[in-house]
């Protein structure tokens, strides 16, 4: 049952209880220093006892222990990642990443039974295969395996209690600092982070969507590379994950018109979906089954009993959060049913996606909150720069003076106490670059400070 008192409004980072919820959704994602800091951003050092009483309200002392014992613990993404090694299989690292998220938010709000789970099932995407491939059993492409020197995109994402942290990094498998990424690969890496550094500085309250897909353009063409025509970020809320607000990457002439010019405020989250190509951006549908969906609103009675009992399956276990068909018990059942649930726009697709053969398409994925005290990126993308080692640099005087201001506005001399449930200077400044591999380096963004 629903507070009385609440009003039709939805709640915001604002609120303490969704702010931590969000972090914490976060830690399980993808660990970052500036979030977890002692145990998580709910844990770190207290203010006030009442601190810790607010938090007893929503999570076990199990919990409690659990996180903190697990200090050491590197996120999902971390795990997949260091898991993608040659020969290995991709359907299995789609399972483990699923299966890390399942298990990391069972130990959480225990005896709240709030909703937990994957805010976006692990996609494994190789080289032109741009996004949403997650492999059935029975599909020929489960037989896939990883090699050294493909260029490897890995998205996932956890929520709590509806509010959903989504990450995606990109890499090449075998590269080392000995043995680092060069060439076109390298380029079109160096571009998306770049792109992604300079989204992170342009989404804040009063500033244009418009600014951000433009500035990403002009930093994909310095590298010979394009930003992916009609792809979208969207504002987060409160089950879902395709909010109102949006933004485009490189728009054609139809889109420019038609697309809704926005600006961002305080106390909105984004999920920022930053796709670069070495081709020319132009996404086609992929010959792969489909395998990730997500429910809609839409109502419509099924005819089929099979299909009822799969849209009754992904509403109880998902919500409104998308899942691979995978996650079901039975794939034949789940196969049968969904084509109904697809037809009649109960589930959206999310289909494969890919760039031309012999192009490559990096990705970066992360979640942003406009805090009254400036952008906090809670997720991050694992960009290490001693690893790609691209030729090119960027030149556009504007974009670098961009890159080189901090993403959070600076401590004043005088010391302040940190707001409740955000991050202090000394972990989200201090700590956040290393953590977050993004290291000052010429033609490259400084870190969150």
């Amino acid at each position: 049952m629903g507070d009385k008192n609440n009003t039709a409004e939805p709640l915001t980072p604002e609120n303490q209880e969704v702010l931590n919820k969000y972090t914490i959704a976060a830690e399980i994602s993808n660990r970052t220093s500036h979030v977890i800091h002692e145990g998580c951003v709910a844990f770190r050092k207290w203010d006030t006892y009442s601190d810790v009483l607010l938090f007893s309200l929503y999570i076990s002392n199990a919990a409690f222990v659990i996180f903190l014992s697990k200090s050491d613990y590197p996120g999902v993404l971390k795990k997949v990642v260091s898991a993608a090694v040659d020969g290995a299989k991709i359907i299995d690292l789609c399972k483990l990443g699923d299966k890390e998220i399942e298990d990391s938010v069972k130990v959480l709000f225990v005896k709240q039974k709030i909703p937990k789970g994957i805010g976006f099932p692990t996609c494994v995407s190789v080289n032109n295969i741009i996004c949403h491939f997650s492999p059935l059993p029975s599909d020929p492409e489960a037989a896939a395996t990883l090699k050294n020197g493909d260029l490897v995109k890995i998205q996932l994402g956890s929520h709590i209690d509806g509010y959903a942290a989504i990450t995606a990094t990109t890499f090449v498998v075998g590269a080392t600092k000995e043995n680092p990424v060069t060439g076109r690969k390298a380029d079109v890496i160096t571009a998306a982070h770049l792109a992604a550094e300079a989204a992170a500085r342009l989404i804040k309250p009063g500033l244009p969507n418009m600014a951000v897909t433009e500035t990403i353009q002009k930093i994909a063409r310095e590298f010979d590379t394009n930003s992916l025509e009609g792809m979208l970020s969207h504002q987060l809320e409160k089950n879902e994950i395709e909010g109102k607000k949006q933004i485009i990457l490189n728009p054609n002439e139809g889109q420019k018109r038609e697309f809704e010019k926005i600006e961002f405020a305080e106390n909105e989250v984004y999920g920022v979906d930053i796709l670069i190509s070495t081709g020319e951006g132009k996404p086609k549908n992929s010959h792969v089954r489909t395998t990730v969906y997500k429910k809609t609103d839409t109502t419509y009675s099924l005819k089929m009993k099979t299909s009822r009992e799969v849209l009754n399956e992904i509403r109880t276990k998902f919500g409104s959060f998308p899942f691979p068909l995978s996650s079901l018990p039975d794939e034949k059942k789940a196969r049968l049913g969904i084509q109904e649930c697809a037809t009649h726009d109960l589930v959206s697709s999310y289909h494969v996606y890919q760039e031309k053969e012999d192009e490559y398409v990096a990705q970066f994925f992360f979640t942003i909150i406009l805090t009254k005290n400036g952008p906090l990126r809670i997720t991050n993308t694992l960009y290490d720069p001693d690893v790609i080692k691209s030729d090119k640099k960027l030149e556009d005087e504007e974009i670098i003076k961009l890159l080189a201001t901090n993403l959070r506005p600076k401590k004043k001399n005088k010391k302040k106490k940190a707001t409740a449930g955000e991050p202090s200077a000394t972990s989200a400044e201090k700590g956040g670059d290393e953590e977050n591999g993004v290291t000052t380096a010429p033609g490259e963004a400084p870190g969150d400070e």
